[in-house]
């Protein structure tokens, strides 16, 4: 898989950061630098999906133009892949807000973190109801984790994209894998009759792979079976630049597949409340659509190591000190 370097999507984030900046009003600046100066203080692990305002800059009160430059922005944290399904979760919740009775600009949250013009580590974040995106850029890398999108309704029945549902692959890479199995192996795999009402990790600063079951090991899984939870990790990974992606698969494969495990708790069938989780030695995968009688999806990546740009960090500030 070929893609833009790492540098090369630092230097885009970059770029892109600069540009913002170039659009904003002073006050607007203000507002999206909000935060500490330190990136590796516990108040920016600090996170939610639900709804409600964040610290940063509103994207409810830009212009046009400033807008442009925020999905601008936003598109260099993802792969092509990523950038889709960000689009369709947030085009879901401008659906959801229209059916409530509250349509209007989009609500998210804009985070500058430190100096996109310097040496020094920096990072932006955009978070809002279904969606929030953490990014870390030093010189050793980037890292875009935690990644949370979720889809309210899951799939929309009307409006300008009527069936849209931008987490269906998700959903339905992960139904096909649980159905292909039988007998012994399917039992390890289904953990629960009932799945939970949400993922296990919820907001956790860090998350636990220990909180999550511990399902079918990917060595058990006969080789289509295995391709498919190859291919269901792989759209979560897409969610990140392809650089990153790939190092994040590469390092998979080098701890050994086997250590791959999937669980499943609910219903099989299209429509059923269910539930699935996704458990490597360095990732953790989310997925559940159980609200709303199962019409309502929550998704997450996270990365036990890299969460919040963690390894950078301390790498960084452990330089500084020879």
């Amino acid at each position: 898989m070929s893609g833009i370097p790492s540098q090369g999507v630092a230097s885009g984030m970059r770029e892109a950061a600069r540009a913002l900046l170039a659009v904003l009003e002073p006050e607007q600046v203000r507002e999206l630098r909000a935060g500490p100066d330190r990136l590796d203080t516990p108040e920016l692990r600090e996170w939610t999906y639900l709804p409600g305002p964040r610290p940063g800059l509103s994207t409810e009160g830009l212009d046009g133009r400033q807008r442009e430059v925020v999905d601008a922005l936003l598109t260099t944290a993802h792969g092509a892949a990523g950038a889709e399904l960000v689009r369709g979760a947030i085009e879901v919740e401008r659906h959801r807000r229209a059916r409530a009775g509250h349509p209007g600009p989009d609500r998210y949250w804009v985070r500058l973190l430190g100096d996109p013009g310097g040496d020094e580590p920096w990072g932006w974040r955009l978070n809002g109801h279904h969606l929030a995106v953490h990014v870390l850029v030093t010189a050793a890398g980037v890292r875009v984790t935690p990644h949370f999108v979720g889809a309210e309704p899951a799939r929309t029945g009307n409006g300008p994209r009527p069936g849209l549902r931008p987490l269906g692959p998700e959903e339905d890479l992960a139904r096909e894998l649980i159905t292909s199995l039988g007998g012994t192996t399917r039992a390890s795999a289904l953990f629960a009759a009932t799945p939970p009402d949400d993922i296990l990790t919820r907001a956790d600063p860090f998350a636990d792979p220990g909180l999550l079951p511990e399902g079918l090991r990917y060595d058990r899984l006969a080789p289509g079976q295995q391709r498919l939870l190859e291919r269901l990790v792989g759209r979560y990974l897409d969610r990140a630049p392809e650089a990153y992606a790939r190092e994040c698969w590469s390092d998979a494969v080098r701890r050994g597949l086997g250590s791959l495990s999937f669980a499943w708790a609910g219903g099989l069938a299209p429509g059923d409340r269910h539930y699935y989780c996704v458990r490597a030695p360095d990732f953790l995968i989310e997925y559940d659509n159980t609200q709303d009688d199962g019409n309502h999806a929550h998704s997450v990546w996270r990365h036990v190591r890299h969460d919040w740009g963690t390894d950078l960090l301390r790498g960084h500030y452990t330089e500084q000190h020879f």
